[in-house]
């Protein structure tokens, strides 16, 4: 429960009950999802916070305790959910207990944070999420309260499990703004009383991605404005920013090539490098970019390097091309990955 605590803590600035057990796996974070999206089986979350009394009951004692020993501040927020006709709060518990509703809704953050800090974190804390609008990837589909077919590209909003149409959610006075301008989308969000952001289902990914906004016309057009007034000093910040993160990629790989060094002593330098330049190369999915592989965590370390003998030190990549599985693959060099790990453990 500690180490979960403090986790959250460290990444996130305060911790609050659903948030620990999240990470300490009583509670999915789809669960969260649909709970905060306002699906109709979500009505409270309560229920789906999946352990035993007992072990629930000793839980939240030793986390009340753990903040009173770390002189933790408390902080109430709110759980709630943007609609389209509105903000909703939510409910944990399914009675909605004030004296429950009140200890899910407090968070715990360091005594000394700065007065401005902390209004600021009890406000990130009770901004509901974003209001959600899809695009419609299947060919089928009724709007549900008027009956008009949604046709695949066409937006639509999941209001308690079924779909409408933009007319009857009322948000057809918006319009369309696609990702891939930061500054515009930040600013005409900002302008835009009632916005949402539009995401699509990638069936190969399994996941929702990210299109961009819907926004009013008077926001878009201001935002407009204001991005072809600054553009210039846009593009000097660009370019400085980018100078500044090769400088630091470049910090990030020594350190990281070090940690390596340190961990596998017999590790050839050059390779130590190549692994380090490699799992730490920006916006590469790798683990070296995972937040535990910026913490140089050493389970981390021990990931990268593997991955770096499974490639170089094996035939893994040739079994894999042709045609066997990729978990058999890995079973078949599994003694030599463990072979070329203890030769470098060694030193």
């Amino acid at each position: 429960m500690v180490q979960c605590a403090e986790a959250v803590l460290k990444n996130a600035g305060s911790v609050g009950p659903l948030e620990l057990f999240q990470q300490m796996g009583f509670l999915q974070s789809f669960h969260i999802e649909a709970w905060r999206k306002g699906n109709e089986q979500y009505p409270s979350l309560r229920q789906w916070i999946q352990v035993g009394q007992e072990k629930f009951q000793k839980t939240i004692k030793h986390f009340l305790e753990w903040a009173e020993e770390r002189n933790l501040r408390p902080i109430e927020a709110t759980y709630a959910r943007r609609g389209p006709r509105g903000v909703e709060e939510l409910r944990v518990t399914e009675d909605g207990d004030p004296e429950w509703e009140k200890f899910y809704r407090t968070h715990y953050a360091p005594a000394d944070l700065p007065q401005k800090k902390t209004a600021r974190l009890a406000e990130k804390l009770s901004k509901p999420p974003d209001l959600v609008v899809f695009e419609k990837v299947s060919e089928e589909g009724n709007c549900s309260e008027c009956g008009a077919e949604l046709q695949k590209g066409s937006f639509l909003v999941m209001e308690k499990g079924h779909p409408l149409c933009l007319s009857c959610a009322d948000m057809d006075q918006l319009v369309y703004l696609p990702a891939g301008d930061a500054a515009m989308s930040r600013r005409a969000r900002k302008h835009s009383a009632l916005s949402a952001v539009v995401v699509r289902f990638n069936r190969s990914r399994k996941r929702y991605e990210r299109q961009g906004l819907l926004v009013s016309e008077a926001a878009l057009a201001r935002a407009e404005d204001e991005c072809a007034a600054d553009a210039p000093a846009r593009a000097a910040a660009r370019a400085q920013a980018a100078v500044a993160r090769e400088a630091e990629d470049r910090e990030f790989v020594q350190a990281l090539t070090k940690a390596i060094r340190e961990r596998f002593p017999g590790c050839p330098p050059e390779e130590a490098g190549e692994i380090a330049s490699h799992t730490g190369r920006r916006s590469s999915g790798c683990v070296g970019r995972s937040a535990a592989g910026r913490a140089l965590d050493p389970q981390a370390i021990d990931l990268a390097v593997t991955a770096h003998i499974r490639h170089v030190h094996t035939n893994y990549d040739k079994i894999l091309m042709g045609g066997t599985e990729r978990l058999d693959a890995r079973a078949l060099v599994r003694e030599k990955i463990e072979s070329v790990r203890e030769e470098w453990r060694g030193g």
